[in-house]
């Protein structure tokens, strides 16, 4: 992703009560098999750390997935470079639970999200997949009202002229179409689509924020 967001977003409320379902369900794995095996497609261990008062006594073994891979201390993590959209090293039904928040919309076009999607429901009989709903007003990558529903032209002048959310101000047309592309944002029938055999979840703030597929 071309922003970086502070490191305090992850305490923000909407993260704190959507981590909170996720270890629900783990804790129902948990209590069936006494572990969870789960896959964070996208994530890092700075989110994790965020929240380890609401998992650290827990038995879980993460696998962090990213572009590039970081050192981890935690024995019960492991953290591996690849892309959320090839996730072929790893076995059908190889993890109990995959958990991603706020990347299906950083990976590209149609078809990437796709690719990511099939494989989220590849890896694991359950899942919790989070993403900004495109028809809330305010764009949270750009911090910026309306910007998303706006013409591609007026887009790049608006990027053009001034830093938006998490991303600097772009210096050229070439930099402004590349901070538009870097974030993709699906509806709910979009969400639909992609995880058919999931319940779509609203996430509110007055309107809808967030969808989440949850199966």
């Amino acid at each position: 992703m071309l922003g970086t967001a502070p490191a305090d977003v992850y305490r923000n409320r909407f993260r704190l009560k959507r981590f909170t379902r996720f270890i629900a369900i783990a804790d129902e794995i948990i209590a069936r098999n006494g572990t969870c095996r789960i896959i964070d497609v996208g994530g890092n261990m700075e989110h994790w750390n965020a929240l380890s008062d609401l998992w650290s006594d827990r038995a879980i073994h993460v696998t962090l997935i990213n572009l590039t891979s970081e050192e981890v201390l935690d024995a019960r993590f492991v953290s591996i470079a690849a892309s959320a959209c090839d996730l072929s090293q790893f076995k059908d039904l190889a993890f109990d639970l995959v958990y991603s928040n706020s990347v299906i919309e950083h990976v590209g076009n149609w078809s990437n999200q796709k690719r990511m999607a099939a494989e989220i429901r590849r890896i694991a009989p359950r899942h919790y997949v989070q993403t900004p709903n495109f028809w809330f007003p305010i764009e949270p990558h750009f911090r910026t009202p309306f910007i998303h529903w706006l013409p591609e032209p007026w887009r790049v002048g608006i990027v053009r002229a001034r830093a938006c959310g998490f991303y600097p101000r772009a210096k050229n047309v070439d930099e402004a179409r590349e901070i538009l592309a870097d974030a993709q944002l699906l509806d709910a029938a979009a969400m639909a689509e992609l995880f058919p055999d999931s319940v779509i979840e609203r996430e509110r703030f007055v309107l809808t924020k967030s969808l989440i597929a949850v199966r």
